[in-house]
């Protein structure tokens, strides 16, 4: 009208300056500003991982070294690039960048699993983490640990680990369970139950050890767990030894003459040999 020609922006026109804000403007403005903090954090929890590794593995020399030749870092590097293809529902591109990833390191992580921040993985060769599967922040895991569902339902069917669990070279978790806060799975062991914060379990299946012994000291030290079902043999053996001497004691009292069959352990030594093998 009046032929006045107005200058608008998507639409709005330059004359209604709230509209050309809301809509215009200020996401332009805005939107380098969360690129630069999507950047920021990325390397945040680069360095984080890095810092991980160093403070779990005395091998480790350099921050450089670290980056370069360590393939559980790279597993999970990778696995985060394809956990955000699968969180925008790019599912293909998600399970080839997952398949890629464990032709690399040989670390299989179904790109639906959630990862948190701080975890290691130490060398790595053999783990499999499932579709449902969790992993708080500061986890350790082992070489061969595997999180498996024992469901076919399109359910959490896989382990919801909480932070700085430590799980041994080997073991096995099974089911959606839940392993509790600061938790130890010894090496090799089959856990098919929940396991509370700060537990140690160890054997197959899984048991938790008693309270007294619930808690190492030492993370690398899986050499050193308890046997539990070792412990319960040694256990058994000594009462049976003594309930021996109380029989002969009354037998020698009571003027029985009993001839002892003989007996040949299947060891060579009178004590039972050490759980570990030494």
């Amino acid at each position: 009208m009046g032929g006045v020609k107005r200058n608008t922006v998507r639409g709005h026109s330059l004359a209604d300056p709230p509209a050309v804000l809301s809509c215009g403007v200020i996401p332009l403005m805005f939107s380098p500003i969360r690129g630069a903090k999507k950047l920021l954090n990325a390397a945040q929890i680069v360095v984080e991982d890095i810092r991980a590794v160093r403070a779990n593995d005395p091998a480790a020399r350099s921050a450089f070294e670290v980056a370069l030749v360590y393939p559980g870092l790279h597993a999970l590097w990778l696995h985060r690039a394809g956990h955000a293809l699968w969180r925008r529902d790019w599912q293909l591109g998600a399970r080839l960048l997952a398949y890629a990833n464990r032709f690399l390191t040989g670390i299989e992580i179904h790109p639906g699993a959630t990862i948190g921040r701080r975890v290691f993985i130490d060398h790595g060769m053999g783990i499999v983490i499932g579709e449902t599967a969790t992993i708080g922040n500061g986890c350790l895991l082992y070489k061969g640990v595997v999180l498996g569902g024992t469901s076919l339902e399109r359910t959490v069917r896989h382990a919801q680990v909480a932070e700085n669990v430590v799980i041994g070279t080997n073991a096995v978790i099974l089911g959606a369970i839940h392993v509790g806060a600061h938790a130890r799975i010894g090496a090799g062991s089959v856990v098919v139950k929940d396991v509370p914060p700060e537990a140690t379990v160890v054997g197959v299946p899984a048991r938790v050890m008693i309270p007294k012994r619930s808690r190492l000291d030492a993370t690398l030290d899986h050499a050193n767990l308890p046997d539990p079902v070792t412990d319960m043999i040694r256990a058994l053996a000594q009462q049976n030894e003594r309930l021996r001497e109380r029989i002969a004691v009354l037998e020698r009292r009571l003027g029985i003459a009993h001839d002892e069959p003989p007996f040949e352990l299947p060891y060579d030594e009178d004590e039972l040999p050490r759980a570990d093998g030494g």
